[in-house]
């Protein structure tokens, strides 16, 4: 029966050959060939069952296949010949004598890196692709070369300098205190601070929050008493600096102004109360607002938006969070119509305002002039004593809430000039009226009534300034014609009543 191979292992090596493979399989007893590919190779028959090789150089992948005097074996069991890795870069291409910095190599074929070497000191590998290797770079000294061995070979060296680190030096804190539940921001000023590994308020590491050569920014940790600050990088560890630890009071709020304010936020807000200093947050709810000036006992801040509702304002301080304080975000206040539209230029009558959300109204405006007499009669409804005031004007109603707008409704006001009269045709007529009568003048469009003699007469406003009446019956004699429109009587004209 022929032999039969199931693996080889390793199965890639080197185009150079010489790679030291071992052969799994059956009836290997008497071997008389082992090839890679066409190519045979020398070989030591361990066993029945294992064969040892040294592979012959080749390129691509090839069949491995064992001869015997029974025959040779037919298995698709292969061998890849890999490519030799090549380096191109290195970055950075230089480093602390302490290693443990992250050094890239870029390059081709260095897939299934066995070793990457600095010197002779192996890296250890954090990823690794057939174009870029990441590393973490093992101490050494001086200039060294750094290769890369993959099953293809060894790749060509680039150098790579380690270099000496000067140990830190800390000149400052700021602040130099802060308080003992921490998470205060401080300031380290110096030099060599780069790379900080930790940054230690006695034996407590703070978070670096940011790090240059002259400059860490750190969040302190928890605390008491004074205790040493220290920076360690990889060039050893600085002089201590001492910072202290203070008990700080938790805030407590006594009142908030305004109490309440629109959902869209924006507004500015009062906080009054005690240990105040250092606000870090101000929440409405779960929203933060924006702080815009902080003492001890006052902080004033612009609301974030929230939906209409009623939410607890807190104040946190390094000393812990206050008591929360009841602030109530209003919806905006909307107008659907008025009653009358129309009014006096001289202003002074009474409109009725509709919407909804108007309980809290403080102020109407109709265009830029500010009603009096606001009533609210409900959340629906309100009534004010109009301004003086010309032309078509959008009245708008204020609460803490905001100010409502044209979207909806009708929120216009237009204010008429009042009536004038200058011309009766005819200007007298029949005892038993039923006369056609022209009324001349100005400001006549919106007339609503004509009197004649105080009795009301049927009619119909052509223009702004004719309007043409049925004369009532009325006694023989003289009467006045007055015509009336939303801005009040016109002045009277004479009219005669002739006997019949």
């Amino acid at each position: 029966m022929a032999p039969v191979v199931t693996s080889v292992s390793p199965n890639q090596g080197a185009p150079a050959g010489g790679t030291s493979v071992t052969l799994t399989g059956s009836g290997f007893t008497g071997a008389t060939l082992v090839r890679f590919g066409p190519t045979g190779t020398n070989f030591v028959i361990v066993s029945d069952t294992q064969i040892t090789a040294k592979t012959p150089p080749g390129t691509g992948t090839v069949q491995v296949t064992v001869t015997t005097p029974t025959g040779t074996s037919t298995q698709n069991v292969f061998f890849s010949y890999a490519s030799v890795p090549v380096l191109s870069g290195l970055s950075p291409t230089s480093g602390p004598a302490s290693g443990g910095n992250t050094v890239t190599l870029s390059g081709t074929n260095l897939s299934g890196a066995t070793v990457v070497l600095f010197g002779g000191s192996p890296a250890v590998v954090l990823t690794n692709t057939g174009t870029q290797i990441t590393v973490l770079a093992p101490a050494n000294t001086g200039s060294v070369n750094v290769t890369v061995t993959t099953p293809g070979g060894t790749s060509n060296p680039l150098v790579y300098t380690y270099t000496v680190v000067s140990a830190p030096v800390l000149s400052g804190l700021s602040p130099t205190s802060g308080p003992a539940s921490g998470g205060n921001t401080v300031t380290l000023s110096g030099t060599n601070l780069s790379g900080a590994t930790v940054v230690l308020f006695g034996g407590s590491p703070a978070v670096v929050l940011t790090n240059t050569g002259t400059q860490i920014t750190v969040l302190a940790p928890a605390n008491t008493g004074s205790v040493n600050v220290t920076v360690t990088t990889p060039g050893g560890t600085s002089n201590p600096l001492v910072y202290t630890y203070t008990a700080v009071s938790a805030p407590a709020l006594s009142g908030l102004s305004p109490t309440s304010g629109p959902a869209s936020g924006g507004n500015t807000v009062t906080l009054n109360g005690t240990n105040l200093s250092g606000a870090t947050s101000v929440k409405f709810g779960a929203n933060s607002a924006t702080i815009l000036t902080n003492t001890a006992t006052q902080i004033t801040v612009s609301a974030p938006a929230g939906p209409p509702s009623s939410v607890g304002v807190t104040v946190t301080t390094a000393g812990g969070t206050s008591n929360p304080l009841p602030y109530f975000y209003l919806a905006a206040p909307t107008l659907s119509d008025l009653s009358p539209h129309l009014g006096p230029a001289t202003g002074g009558n009474t409109v009725t305002v509709f919407g909804s959300n108007l309980t809290l109204t403080n102020a109407v405006n109709f265009g830029a002039n500010p009603a009096t007499g606001i009533n609210v009669v409900s959340d629906n409804q309100l009534t004010v004593t109009a301004p003086a005031g010309s032309g078509t004007v959008v009245v708008t109603v204020t609460t803490p809430g905001g100010t409502s707008t044209t979207a909806t409704g009708n929120p216009y006001y237009t204010y008429l000039g009042a009536p004038v009269l200058t011309s009766l045709t005819p200007s007298h007529g029949s005892e038993l009226g039923g006369d056609a009568i022209v009324l001349g003048g100005s400001n006549l469009t919106y007339t609503d009534a004509v009197t004649f003699g105080g009795v009301p007469a049927s009619f119909a406003a052509l223009s702004d300034t004719q309007v043409v009446a049925t004369s009532p019956g009325g006694a023989p004699g003289t009467v006045n014609v007055v015509a009336h429109t939303p801005a009040g009587n016109s002045n009277p004209l004479p009219y005669v009543y002739d006997p019949s």
